[in-house]
């Protein structure tokens, strides 16, 4: 299964951002519009509100055969059966949390230059979110990566490579050539009030470029 992911468009959930009432129903609607893989990511919240909302999440994401991936939380993870997780430079590392999970769940890893990006690769990651690309609003303290450099990432790793930070309808024509497998997008899908329409509108943009 791990081999077959699409990440062409790639849903991380912001709650603070939806246009609508839950999780799932942005989730749902972002799915209709052709959301290839969701993740869900809860900063500021309970375990046991984490878990429940994952619970709920995960029953719309297995309706539409969509992998779902936990950010950060391994117990999450595997307290719902989600398909993977998703960690930072700051978290538990690759490594450890291949052990944890197995070898059937999928491994993200945050990459911002070349050096973790290999590092990534030799701890079993199995995909590369690339970024921050350009500046946003989700992540107020991340570091921006140049073109450049995703680039080289891109030259030296075989892994799919999602790109984060800033991905709207205006900055997808950037990633024309670089030879990316995604988008992974936050405030662009679940922010407008029409999430099937604005998702719709950036995968097409993506296949023209990819």
């Amino acid at each position: 299964m791990k081999n077959k992911i699409d990440y062409s468009i790639y849903l991380v959930t912001d709650r603070e951002l939806m246009s609508t009432k839950t999780l799932e129903e942005s989730v749902e609607k972002a799915i209709k519009g052709g959301c290839t893989l969701v993740q869900l990511r809860e900063k500021d919240c309970s375990s046991l509100d984490f878990y429940n909302t994952a619970i709920k999440v995960k029953e719309v994401t297995d309706k539409y055969n969509v992998p779902l991936i936990i950010n950060d939380r391994l117990d999450i993870v595997l307290a719902v059966d989600a398909a993977g997780v998703h960690v930072g430079q700051s978290d538990i590392p690759a490594n450890i949390v291949r052990n944890i999970l197995g070898e059937d769940k999928i491994i993200g890893v945050s990459t911002g230059c070349l050096e973790e990006a290999l590092k990534a690769v030799k701890d079993g990651a199995d995909y590369l979110g690339v970024g921050a690309m350009y500046t946003t609003g989700t992540k107020k303290d991340a570091n921006l990566i140049s073109m450049d450099e995703l680039k080289r990432i891109r030259e030296n790793v075989d892994l799919p490579i999602v790109v984060i930070g800033g991905i709207n309808k205006k900055t997808v024509k950037d990633f024309e050539n670089t030879g990316i497998d995604g988008l992974a997008v936050v405030s662009a899908i679940i922010s407008p009030k029409d999430i099937t329409n604005a998702t719709k509108e950036l995968k097409e943009l993506f296949s023209s470029v990819k």
